[in-house]
């Protein structure tokens, strides 16, 4: 396990599942406990520490709607599937814990994980609040400020340079003033400390289903194939042409292959991966050439049976440019 995130502790508002071993824990069951019990339709992150890698899930009312992976060097986004295939059925070695926190919170940490943090002056000394917080107010500083030290994250939300909110691992009791004098006491700063800064946060996107992501992936095999089967035989390189056109505007189609590799898992939300998908399967429809009109909503209709209101309800339908209904 990488040692810059073994001892990792995040703030949390109640603790669901406290550090314990992976080898305790379904996994899967967990994650779903919500569909199960309206009580679990909880927000927070379920935490999991693997032997070589650190993964945080987040949820949002239960459902799990993004991830991060730290590889040893640093955070990137994975896909969701990606990330629980990750853990092992039958774990012999690992950690997880399942903490529930606000989604203001869940926002600070997916943008300390994913976003670069905005530079400090370089005479300035974040380390010492007698400089930091002068400087924060005198520059009416709108966003959060990370605090890291010992292994614990902590997060103040500013407005016009003033702390109006606070995230603080392990800190309770006493008003904000106190508990963070406490993040810069003496004992604390002769550790390693960390002070970052970001933008006020977006809200924590929320990743497209993995369901939805291969229908997506079937539907445009399908298409490919049933080109194939009546007589376009050059329809496999035509999507994949057409694919790698439109990539540098939808990266969504990363997750989608007509090559022969295996598709990349895809971290994007749901209305982007739609219009990828849209703008690949009208790519493909255009450039063969149909002389019949007609032709290619029957043929989108007929694959798209099954799974009509899956793609109805994503927006698809919307965005192909023959009528489908």
């Amino acid at each position: 396990m990488p040692a810059t995130v073994t001892g990792l502790r995040y703030p949390c508002t109640r603790v669901l599942l406290p550090r314990t071993r992976l080898a305790y824990v379904h996994l899967k069951n967990l994650l779903t406990d919500a569909k199960r019990d309206r009580s679990a339709r909880v927000s927070g992150y379920v935490a999991i520490w693997l032997p070589e890698e650190f993964l945080v899930l987040y949820l949002q009312r239960g459902e799990l709607v993004n991830a991060c992976l730290h590889d040893g060097e640093a955070f990137k986004p994975i896909a969701i599937g990606a990330a629980v295939e990750k853990v092992p059925a039958e774990p012999e070695y690992g950690e997880i814990c399942f903490h529930e926190t606000d989604d203001e919170q869940l926002a600070c940490m997916y943008a300390s994980q994913t976003i670069e943090p905005e530079a400090w002056p370089s005479e300035l000394r974040p380390s010492d609040p007698a400089s930091l917080f002068p400087y924060l107010m005198a520059s009416t500083f709108d966003g959060i400020v990370e605090i890291s030290h010992d292994g614990a994250v902590n997060y103040l939300i500013f407005a016009n340079g003033v702390v109006q909110n606070t995230y603080l691992a392990g800190m309770q009791g006493g008003s904000i003033v106190e508990r963070v004098s406490r993040l810069f006491d003496e004992r604390r700063r002769v550790l390693h400390m960390s002070v970052r800064r970001w933008p006020v946060p977006a809200p924590i996107p929320v990743q497209a289903p993995t369901g939805l992501v291969q229908a997506y992936r079937d539907l445009a095999t399908s298409l490919v194939l049933r080109l194939v089967a009546e007589g376009r035989e050059s329809a496999p390189a035509m999507a994949e042409q057409a694919r790698q056109k439109l990539l540098p505007a939808h990266p969504a189609l990363e997750g989608i292959s007509f090559s022969g590799r295996a598709p990349r898992a895809v971290v994007a939300d749901a209305d982007a991966l739609t219009t990828g998908t849209a703008a690949l399967i009208n790519q493909l429809l255009w450039s063969t050439g149909e002389q019949d009109p007609d032709r290619p909503a029957a043929l989108l209709r007929d694959l798209m049976h099954e799974r009509r209101h899956l793609f109805q309800s994503a927006g698809l339908y919307e965005q192909i440019h023959w009528k489908l209904t």
